[in-house]
């Protein structure tokens, strides 16, 4: 890992309304961890807008939200396997009209197919995981970078997984493609630093998800916690708390 460490503070807590006003994109918004981050992000005070490839369950994460008389989140329906560069800028000036402004992006949408060995890593299914872990987060990014700059205090957080592990051996597709994100993170904040645009990576502790579930499916998925703890890190990277951490990865391994 390049990236500079952080950790959260020993007193670690979002403010309470952190968020308030503001307007924050999830992507893979109804998976464990964005649904988690949606949830956290609205009762902080956010507006958040929900996007992910399946219409049916972000209605059902809109019910939740709603539910909770939370501020009305926004569907966006948005399938980053096929997404195109127009499809990402249509998204930037829907928001720009209908919201007026994007205070905030958090990546959460992630493929992974399964631990493979390299000589039986399927073709498409390696050019599909590098597209959605890296080069269609690229494309969200670009589209939106205009909005974000005016914004007087952005935050865009990444989600990186566990070093130690995903550069072994069978992580194929998904172990690079984490490699490969974790350096645009560090060149985009170089790019960045002097905006109002900050750029975080997240490293979270082990957790509740159905792709740790698919990676280690011998494990019983009750010993795990809920991602609850590594959404509240999430909300604390959008809000001005987190300016501390700015160019940096967010460790929460043994937090």
């Amino acid at each position: 890992m390049t990236l500079p460490i952080a950790r959260p503070p020993q007193d670690f807590a979002p403010v309470a309304d952190g968020l308030a006003g503001r307007v924050v994109l999830v992507t893979g918004a109804y998976g464990g961890l964005g649904r988690a981050v949606s949830l956290a992000a609205a009762r902080a005070g956010a507006t958040v807008v929900i996007a992910g490839k399946r219409k049916r369950q972000l209605e059902q994460l809109y019910d939740l939200i709603a539910a909770e008389s939370l501020p009305e989140p926004v569907i966006h329906p948005l399938d980053m396997e096929a997404a195109t560069p127009r499809d990402y800028e249509t998204l930037a000036e829907g928001l720009g009209h209908d919201l007026g402004r994007l205070d905030g992006i958090v990546h959460c949408a992630a493929s992974f197919g399964g631990l493979t060995p390299i000589a039986m890593h399927k073709p498409d299914e390696w050019l599909r995981t590098l597209h959605v872990n890296v080069s269609a987060p690229f494309a969200l990014i670009q589209a939106c970078l205009p909005l974000l700059g005016r914004a007087p205090d952005a935050s865009v957080v990444f989600v990186l997984d566990n070093p130690d592990l995903v550069n072994r051996a069978h992580w194929g597709a998904y172990g690079v493609s984490k490699a490969a994100l974790e350096r645009f993170v560090e060149i985009l904040h170089q790019e960045t630093d002097t905006t109002t645009i900050r750029t975080h990576a997240l490293l979270p502790a082990p957790m509740r998800t159905a792709l740790r579930h698919l990676a280690y499916f011998g494990e019983d998925p009750n010993i795990q916690p809920m991602p609850d703890a590594t959404a509240q890190a999430a909300v604390w990277l959008l809000s001005p708390q987190g300016a501390e951490a700015r160019g940096a990865v967010l460790d929460l391994r043994g937090s």
